[in-house]
């Protein structure tokens, strides 16, 4: 077959097509890329042979297998409460902390992290504290978001992390925008977006890294293969290689990882962030974990896979293996560990108590942050609401008092609650 370098045009638009040209059909298919998995650390612990670790302090390394030991514990007991009838919903990371952990760990406190609804463990890493996370999952007084938002959609402005929210994939396009706006600012940040195989279904993906390509933004997406967009396994949502092979396709620095191996994803996290800052560019991780626990506490995953498969990833335990990693390097010990769990336990325990006695925010605040002063629209409805929850009044929680809108509400800066608005949340 005949073929001679590619040349564009220099009167004409440019493809961007680069390569060698074809005097006949010539077609490619997935097997024309190979896509490696990045992998240092075995289950024992022990290194991948001609492997090294990343450098990490010994500290550092410990606080990440603590938050990973908390989410897991905070996961645990918070799935128990809405199996009491005490939460209404909740979402687990259960198996694939070692993607969230290893990544944000690697980031700077500066950073922009936009997530799907498993990233508790990113928050927990910058120090949002168990009070806060209890807050937020019984919408009382003292959650930043104000009652507004279902379980486990957490948002902190003072930790830069963006709120949670429903619609799934949305944070992948403000992503890119918002990283586009660090680049222009110069501010040496860059934007950590997370999102799931399942998420790259939807068609902000594409739109997200298409404009990330283009742009050139600074923000590392990062995919979390875990297996199963709720019930529909991988198999079923893409023909193609994966996740990754489709940021090498709209020209991103793409790499894929084990994702139940935190070294492995440090590392890659760590480059990714110095490409995405220093050489102002997007960047793709894809982490090939698995989703121990259900889709959420709505799901029932008896019903689509099965327990033989389950206990082959439980043998993959992202935690067991960082464990397993810090006992070889003396950097941690069996009595440590069990006073860990238990420590976290009790601390969890307490707090929820604590949470679930608190009265929620005063009915106000469903209007307040929009308008610098809420519409007569709004406040018919509202007082409609009032009505009819002074009607019914044991059908209701208790609220904190209502407060006359003046100077120090409906003013849109987050301060509503008063003084028990400790900090307002990301918009």
């Amino acid at each position: 077959m005949a073929v001679q370098p590619s040349a564009q045009s220099s009167t004409g638009p440019s493809t961007q097509a680069t390569g060698q040209q074809s005097v006949t059909p010539l077609f490619l298919d997935s097997s024309a890329l190979s896509i490696p998995t990045l992998t240092i650390l075995q289950a024992d612990g022990s290194l991948m042979a001609g492997a090294s670790a990343p450098e990490i302090d010994p500290s550092l390394a410990q606080k990440i297998y603590a938050d990973m030991v908390y989410t897991r514990s905070l996961d645990e007991r918070m799935v128990g409460a809405q199996r009491q009838g005490r939460l209404s919903f909740y979402l687990t990371c259960t198996g694939e902390e070692a993607s969230i952990a290893g990544t944000i760990a690697a980031f700077k406190s500066d950073d922009m992290v936009m997530g799907q609804y498993r990233e508790q463990l990113a928050l927990r890493f910058r120090g949002f504290t168990t009070e806060q996370f209890m807050s937020q999952l019984f919408s009382n007084i003292y959650d930043l978001g104000k009652g507004r938002q279902m379980p486990v959609h957490y948002g902190s402005r003072e930790l830069n992390f963006m709120t949670i929210r429903s619609p799934l994939a949305t944070q992948i396009p403000q992503a890119a925008g918002y990283a586009y706006g660090q680049k222009r600012a110069g501010n040496k940040a860059c934007t950590l977006c997370y999102f799931g195989e399942g998420a790259a279904s939807e068609g902000d993906f594409h739109a997200g890294l298409n404009l990330a390509a283009v742009l050139k933004c600074p923000v590392v997406f990062v995919a979390r293969n875990n297996g199963y967009a709720i019930s529909t396994p991988a198999s079923q949502q893409y023909a193609g290689d994966g996740i990754a092979a489709r940021g090498i396709g709209y020209g991103i620095k793409t790499i894929r990882v084990d994702g139940n191996d935190i070294l492995a994803v440090y590392s890659a996290a760590l480059e990714a962030r110095k490409l995405a800052v220093e050489g102002q560019q997007p960047v793709l991780i894809e982490t090939m974990s698995y989703r121990l626990g259900a889709h959420s506490t709505s799901d029932d995953p008896s019903g689509y896979r099965s327990r033989d498969e389950e206990q082959q990833w439980r043998e993959k335990d992202p935690i067991r293996r960082m464990k397993n990693w810090l006992l070889k390097q003396g950097w941690w010990d069996e009595e440590r560990d069990a006073k860990l769990y238990e420590n976290y336990r009790r601390e969890i325990l307490e707090q929820l108590k604590l949470a679930e006695k608190h009265p929620k925010p005063a009915l106000q605040e469903l209007i307040t942050d929009v308008y610098q002063t809420p519409p007569a629209q709004l406040r018919e409805q509202l007082q409609a609401l009032e009505t009819h929850i002074a009607k019914y009044p044991d059908r209701y929680p208790p609220l904190s008092p209502s407060q006359d809108f003046g100077t120090d509400n409906g003013t849109g800066n987050g301060t509503g609650n008063g003084a028990v608005d400790k900090e307002g949340a990301q918009p």
